[in-house]
């Protein structure tokens, strides 16, 4: 009975990251359940972190499908996605694209979720006051955001979530490309 709820508790911990879309995760929290149930603790363990990490890498490449297709007059380099996993340093998924410009201006777009380093950042982002002493607030769709002097800008979504644009290009096309982002979808995930 104690093996059971326990073996369920991290069931549902594995499913917490967001519904299983695929099938290697379905067969890895399906090869922890029958470890479990023939008492093999060791190989339950590695199959639901194999789970997660499956999941991580999932909720990565969502990240990296957020990210805006080149505005007029840039071309961009393909998305890159990575999942830290569960036993990761910083633990979250991330995924960044760049874009460049005929005038060889360039824009580097990176988000980053659910890890430590964006939990203390939303703290102080969350405060208008504090924010506002990191750069300027300046509105993304219904988010506030920072613009720092050298037009970099940061957002926070959904709490867990830190966009960051940065680059060589001038403020305006930042904050453009900061605009251009699926933000409903990074939210959504």
């Amino acid at each position: 009975m104690r093996r059971t709820i326990l073996f369920a508790t991290l069931l549902g911990t594995a499913l917490a990251g967001g519904p299983a879309r695929a099938d290697d995760v379905a067969d890895a929290i399906g090869t922890a359940q029958r470890a479990w149930e023939g008492g093999q603790v060791r190989e339950a363990r590695t199959a639901l972190q194999e789970a997660l990490q499956l999941l991580a890498q999932r909720a990565a490449a969502d990240l990296a499908q957020a990210l805006p297709d080149p505005l007029p007059g840039w071309t961009a380099q393909e998305a890159r996605s990575n999942a830290a996993g569960a036993g990761g340093l910083l633990g979250g998924a991330t995924a960044s694209r760049s874009y460049r410009n005929a005038e060889r201006r360039s824009v580097r777009i990176q988000v980053m979720s659910d890890n430590p380093m964006v939990a203390q950042l939303a703290a102080l982002m969350a405060n208008p006051m504090l924010a506002g002493a990191m750069g300027s607030l300046v509105r993304i769709g219904e988010h506030r955001g920072i613009q720092a002097s050298d037009g970099d800008v940061q957002m926070l979504v959904d709490n867990r979530i830190l966009v960051t644009v940065q680059g060589n290009a001038d403020a305006e096309a930042k904050l453009a490309y900061a605009r251009a982002i699926d933000v409903n979808r990074l939210a959504g995930r």
